[in-house]
């Protein structure tokens, strides 16, 4: 009961911390509706995030709330599991081959990115194999901290990471013809008002749950889960309404923005080489795997390149919503991923990272 009591608590930010929220989000609205106008890549998020990551490069003391940050990722998950449908599971049947490739493919592009850093920049191993290691960055901070690894230069590369994925992948999708670069808005109906009710309530609920048994990105998956559920059962017909879709996406980007005010711009332009490096050797790892699919299963190649890009779970979601990609199949790998890399990130760097003793020292 008292797990249920804390998860339901609201943590309400200071005076400090609401203004800076506030400007975050103006910030970031007015590069998402820049870039929407514009009909560039991506849309709402990549502006979002492109306007907010320059302002707090800068200086710009920008954050979003946890509680806010909760609230986005609610909508994200409600949007997807709102477009939810027997054709975007039709080929659930190639989840096992594709996730185990994934698998596979993370382990390769650890390994080789954490080589680069070594040979090229001359990290230390622990530090190297954190940089390398796509994805779950909450875990890979406590691990850095455990192991006296490197804690800003892993940021930095970890966010680079993030934000180049974020940025040119809708222009990578939109080169290549598989996607319209403006990516308008999904066409969808707004649901009746109990609808609406029954999916903030049942989403709510089953974050909570997800949240209590400690699953990965419970706010995410769980708004999803209780959507998918609704409409697939045929209680709930429509989504949200769209300026509430385009205020998930606009946040998800403001947040992935947001990250370099934490940074020093001294400690940023000094990784910033080891950054760009380590991110190549990643995509090329990446692309290997997505060309092996694409040729060997009847998976789309727009389907498989967000899935397999080693970028941040809610970025990768919100991408496949708004560039009407499989939200579903994302999902269900960029879940895998976090999985993987949660268990088997402390063994690889217990084996193959700096002795404990070293770091004692």
């Amino acid at each position: 009961m008292r797990q249920i009591i804390s998860s339901l608590a609201i943590d309400l930010p200071s005076r400090a911390k609401a203004l800076s929220a506030v400007e975050t989000l103006a910030i970031g609205t007015a590069g998402g509706l820049i870039f929407l106008v514009a009909h560039l890549p991506g849309g709402l998020i990549s502006g979002a995030m492109v306007a907010t990551g320059i302002a707090a490069i800068a200086g710009r003391p920008l954050s979003v709330p946890p509680i806010i940050t909760q609230t986005l990722l609610l909508l994200l998950g409600i949007s997807i599991g709102s477009v939810v449908s027997r054709d975007l599971i039709n080929h659930v049947s190639a989840y096992p081959v594709t996730i185990g490739l994934l698998a596979l493919a993370t382990f390769c592009s650890t390994f080789a990115s954490s080589m680069y850093l070594q040979r090229i920049h001359g990290w230390d191993r622990t530090s190297a194999f954190l940089a390398g290691s796509p994805g779950a960055l909450s875990q890979i901070t406590i691990l850095a901290v455990e192991r006296g690894a490197d804690l800003p230069a892993i940021a930095v590369v970890q966010t680079l990471r993030v934000i180049i994925l974020t940025a040119a992948l809708p222009l990578v999708l939109a080169l290549a013809g598989v996607t319209s670069a403006s990516s308008p808005a999904m066409t969808m109906a707004v649901a009746s008002p109990l609808g609406l009710a029954a999916m903030l309530v049942g989403s709510l609920a089953v974050s909570l749950l997800l949240q209590l048994i400690k699953f990965p990105a419970s706010w995410l998956f769980g708004a999803m889960l209780a959507a998918g559920i609704l409409h697939g059962i045929g209680w709930v017909d429509g989504g949200l309404p769209p300026w509430m879709r385009g205020v998930a996406l606009i946040g998800i980007g403001a947040l992935i923005g947001s990250r370099f005010a934490r940074m020093r711009v001294k400690t940023l332009v000094g990784h910033l080489h080891a950054g760009l490096g380590s991110f190549a050797v990643a995509v090329l790892i990446s692309a290997v795997f997505v060309v092996v699919i694409v040729l060997s299963t009847h998976v789309r190649f727009s389907d498989t390149i967000v899935a397999f890009a080693p970028g941040a779970m809610d970025a990768m979601m919100a991408l496949a919503l708004t560039l009407h990609i499989d939200p579903i199949f994302v999902g269900a790998h960029h879940l895998s991923r976090f999985v993987f890399v949660t268990i088997a990130t402390p063994g690889i760097v217990h084996l193959f990272g700096r002795p404990q003793d070293d770091v004692d020292d």
